[in-house]
């Protein structure tokens, strides 16, 4: 992203904004209220068109980009409010996410064919590895709406896991989380980078500092830092905009 700059009618939520995802590096981006953080996430998720500035990924650049491309460029996001449906089971939202490994077409489910059985399978067999990984494997078949929220946020998390990405876009990931459990959701952030590359929008200061290789700090919708997590800790800039709270 380099550049971006995008505004609402006379409010600049963005102005000249940009960053970039190192190979299996965690990237956080944080901010106060306001910031234009999820703005930020919108635009690198498609739902927000940039008035300035262009987004590339790994040498091209994604023009136009909508959220429905992204799987296709290897790219998977959770949403602050899940975005789950409630009424399918654990295990058929996960599918959803994995379909962009499905080989077999339309007509090949509606006749039946035998290739289409052995696909459905395999996307099963892929469903229900990503939910063991995230520990959630025993509910696979009990609708999500009759979960905890801190379970659906796994769920969530498996269904873009399902699809492979090499980068994968977090929305405050840690919200609605004890700290057990935050620290359950670092630790698998953690593990995720052996085989991918991870942005995340967060208010939680301790598992971005935790888990981010890099930061970048906005504030009123600039950068106003970005460097590692010893440096961000320290940035007057940064102690300024969180009005002298301790960010570590």
């Amino acid at each position: 992203m380099s550049g971006v700059t995008v505004t609402f009618g006379g409010l600049v939520a963005l102005s000249d904004v940009s960053l970039a995802v190192g190979p299996n590096q965690v990237l956080g981006v944080i901010g106060p209220n306001g910031a234009g953080k999820t703005t930020l996430f919108n635009v690198a998720c498609g739902f927000v068109r940039p008035d300035e500035g262009r987004l590339r990924w790994r040498g091209t650049e994604l023009r136009a980009l909508r959220p429905h491309q992204l799987a296709g460029h290897g790219i998977a996001r959770t949403l602050q409010d899940l975005g789950l449906f409630d009424r399918m089971t654990v295990l058929e939202n996960v599918l959803v996410g994995a379909t962009r490994h499905a080989r077999t077409s339309f007509w090949s489910g509606l006749f039946a064919l035998p290739r289409h059985g052995r696909d459905e399978r395999a996307l099963t067999e892929r469903a229900m590895a990503m939910l063991d990984e995230l520990g959630i494997a025993d509910v696979a078949r009990r609708p999500v709406a009759s979960l905890p929220y801190p379970v659906r946020k796994r769920v969530a998390l498996a269904r873009a896991l399902a699809g492979d990405p090499d980068l994968l876009l977090l929305d405050e990931p840690a919200s609605g989380l004890s700290n057990d459990e935050m620290a359950e959701i670092g630790e698998l952030i953690g593990r995720l980078t052996a085989r991918m590359s991870v942005m995340l929008v967060e208010h939680h200061m301790d598992l971005v500092m935790s888990v981010c290789h890099d930061i970048v700090v906005l504030d009123f919708g600039k950068v106003i830092a970005r460097g590692g997590p010893d440096e961000i800790r320290e940035h007057p800039a940064v102690l300024d905009a969180y009005l002298g709270e301790d960010v570590g």
